[in-house]
């Protein structure tokens, strides 16, 4: 391990390090680096990843022989890829068309015990299926299978909408597209056990938002985790509460919220809400949703103005390819999205800057702080955000090897006061020095002080079409 890194830090040198984190390395510098091996890259490769409805994604390259002096390099690039595959589009099922050297990696690393033993339980968890990995010959390679959602952003009646945050929920009420009542309610979903509480407060917040219109006519929500069929499969904000008693009582909570109600009522992954709001802000398709909160969602808007379908849990995907760097408590994982574009990714720089908190400070109460220094010009809380802004320039760059798009909107709490800003500029420098090409096709957007905040509740409320 200790001889790769050092190779990797000889292979790739990011023109702006970041100060606190000063051996970051870029994966999309490092996919650069690799496909400019060219002709020396021999072995043609395809893995396709299927998910719900038989629905599959695609992907194929060429790499370098699997020779003991290249496998180490060779297996990061693969290994790398189709983990940024699995939590991009989701899935159940690998298949892998290649050398049967690698496929046993691949089985044995995404295995039951094995390295990326989150990934597989988790998935297994959201399809209801056994996560299986199998090798097929190029004939028997499935095709590529996807939908298109319908895009939501539908303007007309009383709407309602909410976004649920790990230290606080958004909520908005919405008549014939204008927003009149919106509001930030603090809460701690992730501590409590019982799941009544989840349940009581969202209601009582959406009672409150129902009182400022003459009727409702269409709920939509945003939260973090995974959605199918407003079922909830894994989030977050559950984290407390007892198996059994998610299967009871969480997975079918926004089912029975809409029972109540009685009207449309739509939840989707809060990235894909992000990309929505983007949608709604700019008028142009091609969105790419970073929302920096308690961790980090994605959302994608492709260039034809749909929604794929994919998962999209780019807290999961990995940026960073540092072995050193940074290990998600969740997923186990190092150089992943969560510890870059987050509150846990403030935090684990201001400790690197040498801020000091109280054991019992919790994250968004230290983001806080952060954030108020760097108001009054603190110049390492300023830093602090630089460097999330350099992340973002290079990780721009990666996300650009994986999805089709134009904007990349940025929303969130730790967008929010002039940390915001810091972190558009330094992103920028980044694609303009590092990425000239792409500077030009990729515009990075910041919203209003108060979109950063509510937007997603307002994006959400027009999920729902009212059907007359």
């Amino acid at each position: 391990m200790k001889n790769l890194f050092e190779g990797l830090k000889n292979l790739i040198q990011p023109k702006f390090p970041p100060t606190y984190d000063p051996y970051f390395i870029p994966m999309g510098l490092f996919m650069e680096w690799y496909r400019a091996q060219g002709e020396k890259r021999t072995e043609k490769i395809k893995i396709a990843i299927e998910r719900e409805n038989s629905l599959v994604s695609t992907w194929e390259d060429f790499l370098l022989p699997p020779e003991e002096k290249t496998l180490p390099l060779t297996w990061l690039y693969l290994e790398r890829i189709i983990k940024f595959l699995l939590w991009q589009k989701g899935g159940w099922k690998i298949y892998f068309c290649g050398p049967e050297a690698l496929f046993r990696l691949i089985k044995e690393t995404y295995a039951v015990s094995g390295p990326r033993q989150f990934d597989v339980n988790l998935m297994s968890t959201v399809y209801e299926k056994p996560f299986t990995v199998c090798l097929v010959e190029e004939k028997d390679f499935p095709c590529a299978r996807d939908n298109q959602l319908q895009l939501g952003g539908h303007l007309d009646g009383c709407r309602l909408g909410f976004d649920l945050g790990a230290s606080d929920f958004k909520i908005a009420a919405l008549k014939d597209g204008e927003v009149v009542f919106s509001e930030e309610i603090p809460w701690q979903p992730q501590e409590q056990a019982d799941p009544s509480y989840h349940y009581e407060n969202i209601q009582s917040g959406l009672r409150k938002a129902a009182s400022f219109l003459p009727r409702v006519e269409a709920i939509g929500g945003s939260a973090a985790g995974i959605y199918i069929n407003n079922q909830v499969r894994i989030a977050s904000l559950f984290r407390g509460v007892p198996k059994d008693i998610f299967k009871k009582k969480v997975k079918n909570m926004f089912l029975e919220m809409q029972k109540e109600w009685g009207v449309p009522f739509e939840v989707l992954n809060d990235g894909e809400v992000t990309a929505l709001a983007g949608y709604l802000t700019l008028n142009s398709p091609g969105v790419l949703g970073v929302a920096m909160g308690s961790s980090e969602a994605g959302g994608y808007l492709n260039p034809s103005g749909h929604l794929p379908g994919w998962l999209d849990e780019l807290a999961f995907a990995p940026v960073d390819l540092n072995p050193q760097a940074a290990v998600d408590e969740w997923s186990g994982d190092s150089g992943v999205g969560a510890m870059y574009f987050s509150q846990q990714a403030v935090n684990k720089l201001a400790l690197a800057a040498g801020f000091n908190f109280p054991a019992d400070k919790k994250l968004p109460d230290r983001l806080k702080d952060i954030q108020a220094m760097a108001e009054k010009g603190d110049d390492r809380a300023r830093q602090i955000f630089q460097d999330v802004g350099l992340y973002l320039g290079y990780t721009a760059h990666l996300y650009s090897l994986f999805y089709d798009y134009q904007h990349l909107m940025i929303l969130g709490r730790v967008t929010s006061g002039i940390g915001g800003e810091l972190i558009k500029q330094e992103a920028e420098k980044v694609l303009r020095a590092e990425f000239p090409a792409l500077s030009q096709k990729i515009k990075i957007h910041l919203t209003d002080e108060e979109s950063r905040r509510v937007g997603q509740a307002v994006a959400a409320a027009t999920l729902p079409e009212i059907k007359k």
